[in-house]
């Protein structure tokens, strides 16, 4: 009986362990998806047919694959300088030493035209996410991603 249990049990636990969500959490950075604030968490799922957004209150947008016109990608890179100088007030050389670190954020954005309705939005997601995201939404929807650090604005 012990030995059933044990590998009942032995076969239970990675399963459990590896049986999570397939969504990133990422936070809404801006665009057209209506009620929705600018740095609320969200979850993104990235289905076969289907991009999801979902809020702690339900789905806030469903995105066919099909509909996705455009996936653009960027970085946001700035130097640590309130948080040097809140250091420098404990300790002058390590407040001098993180004015030296720079901080970086990812930002991944979708537009899509499904139909009449035509909307987008940008996400920043979580410097381990990035990547998977980006191959994950390249992956479903056949487009390659644009780097957006990468294009000329001309006025």
């Amino acid at each position: 009986m012990k030995r059933m249990l044990a590998v009942f049990l032995c076969v239970l636990f990675p399963v459990v362990a590896f049986a999570g969500d397939n969504t990133y959490k990422v936070s809404y950075d801006g665009g057209s998806i209506p009620d929705t604030k600018v740095g609320t968490d969200v979850r993104l799922s990235i289905e076969a047919d289907q991009i999801r957004l979902i809020g702690k209150d339900g789905e806030l947008i469903r995105i066919p694959v099909t509909s996705i016109t455009e996936i653009s990608y960027g970085q946001d890179v700035h130097r640590r300088v309130g948080a040097a100088i809140g250091l420098a007030v404990v300790s002058f050389g390590i407040g001098a030493l993180m004015a030296l670190t720079k901080s970086k954020k990812h930002y991944i954005g979708l537009t899509w035209a499904d139909g009449d309705k035509k909307g987008g939005f940008v996400m920043q997601c979580d410097k381990n996410d990035y990547r998977g995201i980006l191959l994950g939404l390249e992956g479903v929807t056949g487009k390659k991603a644009v780097d957006s650090d990468a294009m000329t604005v001309k006025n």
